[in-house]
């Protein structure tokens, strides 16, 4: 694959707030164990770069903007501090899309919906046959499909059990 894409919320990281299913602000999540190993295998690239190795980037609804409770600038903070931790280095412009929209608001954003992936998938300048999505929600599945990309469960990506 040229590009993964990642989803966050239960694929990378989880909420620590018990019964809340997403990080609302700092010091509200951690990533799952062996996230930062199974990336380390990779050499990963930015959009544009003369490197040779896989691209990455994340789609990520994060309807708690719409809903109020936190903004979509902290909502963006927070996904940079997950790929700053998970990944070891500071994400590169572009390289992560977020669907700031509250559910069923009819948005062409909001996953399944595939414009978080194709606007991606542009930045890299790949056909959807050369990237793999990793979820972990029926939505990321129907988002993948809904691209033309491959779709992989972020446990079987991860190694890990299954939720």
């Amino acid at each position: 694959m040229k590009l993964i894409i990642f989803d966050a919320d239960g694929t990378l990281r989880f909420c620590t707030v018990e019964g809340q299913p997403c990080p609302n602000r700092s010091g509200e999540w951690e990533l799952y164990p062996d996230v930062k190993e199974k990336l380390a295998e990779y050499d990963w690239v930015s959009p544009n770069s003369p490197e040779h190795g896989t691209g990455y980037g994340i789609a990520s609804n994060q309807g708690g903007v719409g809903v109020g409770y936190f903004s979509e600038e902290t909502a963006i903070s927070l996904l940079k501090d997950t790929v700053r931790e998970a990944f070891g280095f500071d994400p590169a412009e572009g390289t992560i899309e977020i669907c700031p929209h509250v559910p069923y608001s009819g948005c062409g954003c909001r996953k399944p919906d595939p414009l978080m992936l194709h606007n991606l998938m542009n930045k890299y300048g790949v056909s959807p046959q050369e990237v793999l999505f990793v979820g972990d929600r029926d939505a990321d599945e129907k988002a993948a499909e809904n691209a033309g990309c491959n779709f992989m469960w972020a446990y079987k990506f991860f190694c890990r059990e299954p939720d």
